[in-house]
């Protein structure tokens, strides 16, 4: 059964990643972006770690997505006004792109031997787990960055006020 939902979202990520890629409208390519990283939640859950999904969902798919979304629907981008690029700076970002493949292959080719597996706990990746650690083990780092954060919030909130004349 989840071999087969594996298999589902591996295909359904690919084939949405290459529509990225293949679409000529760019809200499209941000929608079947958005697709894409769903189908990485979807895995993420696969995976036991349902905290690490929901993160994923919220500041991917549902933050920074829809942001992109916005920026390229005001931008009104058409072919009219976007410049052409020409065929030698197209080979140039070939070459420079399977360059960059060719190494990032040989370095994981190389740590290959170094990797050591480890016997892993059922429940690393629950919400229950991660919470455990934090307020036992990370107690005082969590709370100085919560005092943090409001002391962010209120100056924020005192330099956005008008002043009183």
């Amino acid at each position: 059964m989840t071999l087969n939902v594996f298999y589902f979202l591996s295909f359904l990520a690919i084939l949405s990643a290459i529509m990225v890629v293949l679409s000529k409208n760019p809200v499209y390519s941000v929608l079947y972006l958005i697709i894409t990283f769903f189908c990485i939640a979807g895995h993420y859950i696969l995976l036991n770690a349902q905290f690490l999904a929901i993160v994923h969902i919220i500041v991917y798919a549902g933050a920074i997505m829809v942001l992109f979304l916005y920026v390229i629907m005001l931008l009104n981008l058409n072919r009219e006004s976007e410049p052409h690029k020409s065929s030698l700076l197209k080979f140039a970002a070939t070459i420079c792109a399977g360059l960059v493949m060719i190494v990032l292959i040989a370095s994981l080719k190389e740590t290959e031997g170094m990797i050591q597996q480890k016997a892993a706990s059922a429940n690393i990746g629950m919400v229950k787990t991660l919470g455990q650690v934090m307020f036992t083990d990370f107690l005082l780092p969590f709370e100085i960055t919560s005092v943090l954060l409001l002391a962010a919030m209120v100056g924020a909130v005192m330099l956005g006020k008008p002043e009183n004349r």
